[in-house]
């Protein structure tokens, strides 16, 4: 069975060609977007079983990107990639799990399998509307 799919997001291409790499080299399937109108448009026509998303971005931020998430599927899990220490909590509030953009890849991985425990392609709790 192919492992899930995962859409990262992120305008910085260097950290974006590492975490797919990583996340490829784990057995991911992993599409990539630079920025979140991009994102979003990946997200509505792929069947993507999580996100690995950026805070900080032109345009969009990570904050109005995952809010679009949750309006059009509300149950794919997203991990928040951030370089500041403490988001607000409206901004932690619509998304699972955050880390820091200098977490290694270790980390990304742990934050990952914990969004989907045993491979099924679901979050192991569903989101409550």
């Amino acid at each position: 069975m192919p492992k899930s799919l995962i859409l990262c997001i992120d305008d910085e291409p260097l950290g974006l060609q590492i975490r797919k790499a990583v996340l490829e080299r784990a057995g991911y399937r992993v599409v990539t977007a630079m920025d979140g109108p991009t994102g979003l448009s990946i997200f509505a026509r792929e069947s993507v079983d999580a996100v690995v998303l950026d805070y900080a971005m032109p345009t969009m931020s990570g904050a109005d990107v995952a809010l679009e998430m949750r309006r059009i599927r509300r149950n794919v899990p997203i991990l928040l990639l951030s370089a500041y220490v403490n988001l607000p909590p409206e901004v932690t509030g619509m998304v699972d799990l955050t880390i820091l953009k200098g977490d290694g890849p270790e980390v990304l991985l742990a934050k990952v399998r914990e969004l989907l425990p045993g491979e099924s392609g679901q979050a192991a709790v569903e989101r409550q509307p």
